[in-house]
């Protein structure tokens, strides 16, 4: 006679919260990211660095954090949300239908999460600008009034496209990929349902992720970032990136690893702690 197994299953609202926790730790690399993305010229992280630090403060390593708070709530709530949702909709014992359920959600979480997505960008951003150019938003909440009062609700999404795009592969690179190798690990003698799996398995997924959106972070930052008129549409945002060569579209890609692989690694880490002590029992 077969002995029934006890298991626990996420709730929709844990990668948010995981999400959060990781965004305050990650904060300082999206923004060293978000600079390198940002200029036209090529300093190096290592040039980066001292150079905020030394201008800024060390606290400007954490302008926009309410916005990046803010962005997770949304962006990764929704995603991450409507991916445990949707599990009991769309079959995801196949890899297909893990990255079907994936795209899906990460193209809702693009939507909803935008407009903080582009107050964090812009938060982040000033430490690098005059002092006479800076927005000098007070808080995520401040940013977004500011930009709706002073340049409309639809400015609002302004990126939306490429930000859309971006969280169907951020969210195929991270969910389906993490939850493919989870598996995979799992079949194994090697592995059990514990840290060590979590987090080889984030890191996969975050290696994963960052290689398939880095060109269109870049395009997506440069677009939130850009001032009323400075492009004409998303391909102007092409042309005058390509001009940088191939390597244009993955500037930053460093920065962007160094920042998404901690940043999955400790979601996945918080989520699945969360899962193992607060989810839902099941027996199986």
């Amino acid at each position: 006679m077969s002995q029934k197994k006890e298991e626990r299953k996420a709730r929709w609202y844990f990668g948010g919260l995981g999400s959060v926790g990781a965004a305050m730790v990650t904060h300082p690399l999206d923004l060293i990211k978000v600079t390198q993305q940002t200029q036209q010229g090529k300093l190096s992280i290592i040039q980066i660095v001292p150079q905020i630090a030394r201008e800024h403060g060390v606290l400007a390593f954490y302008n926009g954090l309410s916005a990046s708070m803010l962005r997770q709530m949304t962006y990764s709530t929704t995603r991450f949300g409507a991916y445990e949702v949707g599990k009991n909709y769309i079959n995801t014992d196949t890899f297909g239908g893990k990255v079907l359920l994936a795209g899906l959600s990460g193209f809702a979480g693009g939507i909803i999460g935008t407009p903080a997505d582009m107050v964090n960008v812009r938060m982040q951003n000033d430490v690098k600008l005059p002092p006479d150019q800076r927005r000098n938003y007070k808080h995520a909440i401040d940013g977004l009034y500011k930009v709706y009062r002073q340049e409309g609700f639809s400015r609002l999404f302004s990126g939306t496209t490429t930000a859309t795009s971006r969280g169907i592969l951020m969210t195929i690179g991270q969910i389906a990929f993490y939850d493919q190798t989870k598996v995979a690990l799992l079949k194994t003698p090697y592995f059990e349902d514990n840290l060590v799996t979590h987090f080889t398995a984030s890191l996969v997924a975050g290696a994963i992720a960052t290689t398939l959106t880095q060109p269109l972070d870049v395009l997506k930052t440069r677009s939130m970032n850009a001032k009323p008129g400075e492009f004409t549409g998303l391909w102007d945002i092409v042309k005058h990136t390509s001009k940088l060569g191939p390597l244009g579209f993955f500037k930053g890609y460093v920065a962007a690893f160094v920042r998404l692989g901690p940043q999955t690694i400790l979601t996945f880490v918080f989520l699945e702690q969360l899962r193992l002590n607060f989810g839902h029992k099941t027996v199986s």
